[in-house]
This record gives structure tokens, C-alpha cells and sequence, in this order.
């Protein structure tokens, strides 16, 4: 084997990485981003969990990016350890898929129908169609999918390049020399691990061992020792995936190792301990391709069926291994950067993560109103905390979501991140105003003010109504619910009406001599505060009404809203009136 075959050998293994990665993220956009959060979505059980690691794996072609989306998901606090064992199990199995695609590179025929199904028409056909489509079709599915069939006819011809440079190999002695000393399960473990860690890639190193397969001198008893390690390697990159994780997030990256160390252990114990009692025939097996591929899916299929019973152990295993020691950070609001290659998964990330801000954001209004009722310092520096965090919520979800527009997203995508971005300065004031507010009852405090019987009684009225709101616009924006946001622009407009009164009426307490210039400065202020948060709350639900439609047009649907619809408006303002009344 010369120089040139080494180089042909290293650019048809470059080749059949890049059309698997071209060939697995086609796959993946045509799914429409749906399988990724599905991992977390239906994983709460062992057996659901193994069953789409499995399912994922086999349609995006890698156990790496399955386990490392798993990593990212215990990383963030979105999935629990045991959970995450249980779809990386399920990961070992599924990327045993891609040997049989590879196995489609070596159907050959030369003649009537077998011609038609042979290496070269399939790899033309696809690389054909998938230049088509990517040339002229004007949709985004049949971009993707001509990915998936330039990906294809790319990882074929790699194959090829691959299996003719070693073709001669079956007669080289010191090949020959070399499968006999793989035939030591120990060796031929430790080659496998360092050719799958070097390549980063599993399902190369299968391809790898099925185009040495075709060399006729490779024997089974010489492969499975090289597929063993090959499992175990593949948790390479996987744990390079744990850098800058936290605690769990690391303890997951090395569930892979643990898990395939586990599986590989028992599994050659077993066999190799019934081989030496019954003597099995079949191990002198000259391999090929397919039975390549058929014992590569055995072996996993059976660390799959050992690993199942023993997730309990694996969670012990990495806990041990890792413990726990008190992270120095002072972020308290933390973004998975692994799923920005997943928009999906990044997107229910930041939703998540944004419904928090708005229940915190309803927290601190109630709790600074609270203070006007029964004032106390450790209540008061809790509303400062919640604007400290709410402050941190919208540096690190407006910097994610700025990185996640430079990412290919759909239509549909596209409209969450802009409500998203449109609707977090909105929660972020809300927790200002409700700092605002808790000074003024802070001011109050200090200074002995007391406020008079109508005031406390209008004051009363304007915080049930801004309560309610606030109720009405976090739950609306969680829940995702249009109806609930469409309840919100009209008690807007009461509490603006409110607003008004209540400034009126204080001046005619003033001039009556029964409230103080003193007293309506604070009176004044809490009202402005009130008012600005009921004005958030109307930003909020504009947002997600004109979004959701594809379009921010914020006066227009106002003017829709109060023309259009003026009687159901009239009517809902009449109901919030008779609610609110002074």
C-alpha cells in the first residue's frame, strides 16, 4: 500500500464524513426540527427514552450529536441525569443505521435490473436529483432534501475511494500479520478506541472496517474485537462536549464512556467466556460489508439489552466519579450555547426561560405593592433581588437570541424569536417599576406619610386592576394563548381612565385640605409606575397577537381593535369599569 493509496484512503474517509454530515443535517431540516425536542419532551421513561435516542440517532446518522444534545439538555436543567442515560443508551444502538446505508455502496450489478440498483446508477441518480433540487427548487423542503441526496451520493463515493485503495491490502503479509494480532480481543479493543478517537466518528470507523472487509483475509474473530472499540471511542467527542459544562453537564458527557465501557465489558466477558466453553464456529466467518454491518448492530443491540438494567449503576458510577463542589458563578440565568446548531431546542430553551422572567416580573409587582400594606426591609431588598435578576434575564436571553438570529431558522421560528425579542425589554420594566414602587413605599415609610381614606381606597382599586393584568398577560404569553392576550388592551385602557380619576380626585382633596403636596408627590409617582407597568402589559400582548400573524403593525391593530371590534371593546371596557369602580 502506497502513498497514493494512503492519500486516496484519507480523502475517501474525508469525503464519507462530509456527505454524512451534509446527508444527517438534511435529514434533520426536513423533520422540520421537531425530533430534537421530542428527547426531552417523551423521555421520562426508561424505555421512551431509549426508543427516540434510538429514533434520532438512526435519522440524523450520529450517536455524538444525540448524546451531546442529551448533555446540553442536563447542562441546562431541562433533563435529569437518569433521563439522559437512558436516551444516550438508546443513541449506542441507533448509530448502527448508518453501516447499512454504507452496505447500499457496495450493491453492484452488471447487467438487466441488477444494473439499475449497482453503486455507480445509485450514486449518479442521487447526486443527480440532489443538484436539481438544490438548484431550482424554490422551497425550503426540497433544499434540504437535496441535501440529503447530494450528502448520500457524496458518502457513496467516498466509500468507493475507500474500499479501491485498500482492495490490494488482501494479499499484503503484514495486513495479514496485523488481523492475526487483532484476533487478541484486548488489541483489537485498543485499536478500535484509538481509530474511532483519531476520526471522531463511529460510523467512519465501521466504514473503515467494512472496506478492509473486502480485502477477503478479515475474519470475525479479527472484527469484533476492532467494533468493541470502536463503541467505547466513540465517546471521544462526546466528552470533549463537557468543556465548560457544569457539574451534571459533565457527569453526563461521561455517561457515553461509562455506559460503552459497561456494555463492551460485560458483553465480551460473556461471549468470550461461552466461546471458550462451547468453541464457536462461526468466528472464522470472512467478513464482508453486510455481515459487517449485521455484527455491528448485534453488538449494539446486545450493550443495549445488558446497559437497560443498569442505568442505576451508571448514574451511581458518574456521580462518584464527579461529585459535587460549589460552582463559583455568579450568572443565574444560563443559556445552553450547544443547542444554537438546534434552533428548535434553542428556542424552547429561551421560552422556557422567558416565562420565568414574566412570572418573575408579576412576583415583583405584587410583592412592592405588598409593601404599602406591611412594610419591612427584607421584603424590600427582595423586589431589589427580582430586579437585579430580572436585569440578568434580559443581558443573557437578548444576547442568546442575538446569536440565534445568524442561524437558519423557519418561518415559524422566525416569529417566536422576534416576539421574544420584542416582549423582553417589556418584562425587564416591569421589574424597574416595580423597584420604583417599592421606594415610594419605602419613601412613605421613612417619612411617616400617611395616606387618606379615599386615597388607600383608590390606591386599593388600581392595584387589583394592575394585578389583574399582570395575571392576565403572563399566563396569555405562557400558555401561548391569543384569546387571553386580546383581554388585555381593553383593562389597559381602564387602568389609564383610572389613572386620570385618581389624579383628579387628589387634587380636589388638595384643594379641600385633606391630602398634602407631600402626599401626592408619592401618590403621583406610584400612580405613573402603575400606569407604565399596565403599558408593558399592552406591549406584551400586541406583540404576540401581530407576531403570530407575521407582522408588528402595533398602531394598526390598536386602531383595529377600537375600531373594527368597537362594540365587543366598548363592551369588555364597560365590564372592567364595573369591576374597577371607585
Amino acid at each position: 500500500m502506497g502513498i497514493p493509496e494512503i492519500i486516496a484512503l484519507f480523502s475517501g474517509v474525508a469525503l464519507f464524513l462530509f456527505g454524512m454530515s451534509l446527508m444527517g443535517e438534511g435529514l434533520k431540516k426536513v423533520s422540520g426540527d421537531k425530533l430534537e425536542p421530542i428527547l426531552f419532551k417523551v423521555s421520562g421513561t426508561q424505555l421512551k427514552g431509549v426508543l427516540f435516542g434510538t429514533g434520532v440517532t438512526a435519522v440524523i446518522q450520529s450517536s455524538a450529536a444525540t448524546s451531546v444534545m442529551a448533555v446540553g439538555f442536563v447542562n441546562s436543567g431541562i433533563m435529569k441525569l437518569r433521563q439522559a442515560i437512558s436516551v444516550i443508551i438508546g443513541s449506542i444502538l441507533g448509530t448502527s443505521i448508518t453501516g447499512w446505508v454504507i452496505c447500499l455502496s457496495y450493491i453492484d450489478g452488471t447487467e438487466g435490473i441488477a444494473s439499475l440498483l449497482s453503486t455507480k446508477t445509485l450514486t449518479g441518480l442521487a447526486a443527480v436529483i440532489g443538484i436539481l433540487l438544490r438548484m431550482f427548487s424554490k422551497k425550503r423542503t426540497g433544499l434540504y432534501t437535496g441535501n440529503i441526496l447530494m450528502g448520500f451520493s457524496i458518502l457513496m463515493f467516498g466509500m468507493s475511494t475507500m474500499s479501491g485503495s485498500v482492495s490490494a491490502l488482501g494479499q499484503a503479509p503484514w495486513f495479514l500479520n496485523l488481523l492475526t494480532t487483532m484476533r487478541n480481543p484486548l488489541v483489537g479493543i485498543l485499536a478500535g478506541v484509538l481509530v474511532t478517537t483519531m476520526l471522531q466518528s463511529a460510523s467512519a470507523a465501521v466504514g473503515i472496517l467494512q472496506a478492509l472487509s473486502l480485502s477477503g483475509a478479515m475474519t470475525l474473530d479479527a472484527a469484533l474485537p476492532l467494533l468493541m472499540g470502536v463503541a467505547i471511542g466513540a465517546a471521544a467527542p462526546v466528552l470533549l462536549s463537557a468543556l465548560g459544562a457544569n457539574v451534571n453537564g459533565k457527569r453526563a458527557a461521561l455517561v457515553y464512556l461509562v455506559a460503552s465501557v459497561i456494555g463492551i465489558v460485560v458483553c465480551a466477558v460473556l461471549f468470550y467466556a461461552a466461546n471458550a466453553v462451547i468453541g464457536f464456529s462461526f468466528l472464522g466467518t470472512i467478513m464482508n460489508p453486510f455481515n459487517m454491518a449485521a455484527a455491528n448492530s448485534f453488538l449494539r443491540l446486545a450493550m443495549t439489552i445488558v446497559l437497560m438494567p443498569l442505568t442505576g449503576l451508571i448514574e451511581t458510577a458518574v456521580v462518584r466519579i464527579i461529585k459535587d463542589v460549589p460552582e463559583k458563578t455568579t450568572q443565574v440565568v444560563q443559556l445552553e450555547d450547544r443547542f444554537l446548531d438546534h434552533p428548535a431546542l434553542a428556542i424552547e430553551q429561551v421560552r422556557r426561560t422567558i416565562d420565568d422572567m414574566a412570572d418573575l416580573a408579576g412576583e415583583s409587582i405584587q410583592a412592592a405593592l405588598t409593601l404599602f400594606r406591611e412594610y419591612s426591609e427584607e421584603s424590600f431588598e427582595k423586589v431589589v433581588e427580582m430586579e437585579h435578576l430580572g436585569d440578568q434575564y434580559e443581558d443573557a436571553l437578548g444576547t442568546y437570541l442575538s446569536k440565534l438570529t445568524g442561524k437558519t431558522m423557519t418561518t415559524q421560528q422566525s416569529r417566536q424569536v422576534s416576539k421574544f425579542l420584542h416582549v423582553l425589554s417589556d418584562f425587564e420594566r416591569i421589574t424597574d417599576h416595580a423597584l420604583n414602587i417599592a421606594e415610594t413605599a419605602r419613601e412613605k415609610k421613612e417619612k411617616n406619610i400617611v395616606f387618606s381614606d379615599d386615597a388607600k381606597h383608590e390606591l386599593q382599586v388600581i392595584s387589583h386592576a394592575v394585578f389583574d393584568i399582570i395575571e392576565i398577560t403572563t399566563g396569555a404569553f405562557i400558555a401561548e394563548d391569543l384569546e387571553g392576550a386580546r383581554e388585555v388592551e381593553p383593562l389597559e385602557e381602564v387602568i389609564d381612565r383610572l389613572c386620570d380619576e385618581m389624579k383628579m380626585h387628589h387634587v380636589e382633596r388638595l384643594q379641600q385640605g385633606t391630602c398634602t403636596i407631600l402626599q401626592g408627590f408619592l401618590f403621583n409617582d406610584l400612580l405613573t409606575n402603575l400606569e407604565r407597568v399596565s403599558d408593558h402589559c399592552s406591549n406584551i400582548a400586541v406583540a404576540m397577537i401581530n407576531l403570530s400573524a407575521g407582522s408588528f403593525e402595533t398602531h394598526e391593530y390598536l386602531d383595529q381593535v377600537r375600531d373594527k371590534d368597537s362594540e365587543e371593546f366598548k363592551r369588555e371596557v364597560r365590564n372592567y369599569r364595573e369591576k374597577y369602580k371607585i
